[in-house]
């Protein structure tokens, strides 16, 4: 273990894991961070997701200094946990048992890399990733969505499903008849309007339709997440510029009448670049 002047003073870039942790371990022992020795793993995964959805920001904006600081963030989260788990008799566990497992995983999972498979596609690989991973976890008897985006957000497990059941056939033929699907779901969501706001109905009905939508990201290659994040941002943009419109005009928001935003936003529109 790093004494506490390697803590603070080690700048050998191979070091810098085993640093991390040495401080981690610090942080946690007695005479300690008293915020740090009082957490535990249940009381920091608000972190774990706050850190996660930050580093992804960052990524999505390109902006190189801020992701590799998220980065080192959600390093933390890790860290911070292993700490947790190797304090823990019943978990028995630290940061080399977690490496260790990761690497020999991806040894496992790469036989066209490491062993004797053939497989030389992208769609094969994930179709040899799944069929490994069933295999591993005893799952070839049980159903095939067993535990398949457990724990994700409602959107992005349902890109997960609509592409493992895309594996087996379960799929439209072709993107026309996805289409023609979200229209008859929309359809139904138009035959809801007259149900009170709420209502089961109105929730099944709508959920069908976005469902529906994902298939069609899935087939044309988009990623839902991605396309309604650049659509908040998009939508964020042109309602600043808007806003801005309106204040040059002497009209504030609450002030403003339907004409008027809906004239504002048209302009706004209309400046920006065709993509």
């Amino acid at each position: 273990m790093m004494t506490e002047q390697e803590m603070i003073n080690c700048r050998e870039p191979e070091r810098q894991i085993e640093r991390a942790i040495a401080i981690m371990h610090r942080l946690r022992c007695p005479g300690g961070c008293p915020w740090d020795a009082e957490q535990t793993h249940d009381s920091i995964i608000s972190n774990l997701l706050e850190e996660c959805y930050e580093c992804i920001d960052a990524i999505r904006a390109r902006d190189w200094p801020h992701m590799r600081e998220e980065l080192g963030d959600v390093l933390l989260q890790v860290i911070f946990h292993a700490e947790m788990a190797q304090e823990n008799p019943d978990a028995g566990f630290g940061m080399p048992e977690i490496a260790c497992e990761l690497a020999d995983k991806l040894v496992r999972r790469h036989p066209h890399v490491f062993g004797q498979s053939n497989v030389t596609d992208t769609e094969g690989v994930l179709t040899q990733w799944d069929a490994i991973k069933r295999q591993e976890h005893a799952i070839e008897d049980k159903p095939y969505l067993q535990d398949c985006g457990k724990g994700l957000p409602a959107m992005l497990r349902a890109y997960k499903i609509t592409r493992k059941v895309a594996k087996v056939g379960v799929d439209w033929p072709d993107h026309a008849g996805v289409v023609e699907k979200i229209r008859e779901e929309t359809d139904e969501v138009a035959e809801t309007l007259s149900l009170p706001d709420g209502a089961p109905q109105v929730q099944e009905e709508l959920g069908d339709l976005l469902f529906t939508i994902v298939n069609l990201c899935r087939r044309r290659g988009v990623d839902p997440e991605l396309a309604l994040d650049a659509a908040n941002r998009k939508f964020e943009r042109r309602f600043n510029a808007l806003e801005q419109l309106l204040r040059q005009e002497g009209i504030g928001l609450k002030e403003a009448s339907a004409a008027d935003m809906e004239a504002a936003w048209q302009r706004v529109k209309r400046t920006e670049p065709l993509v």
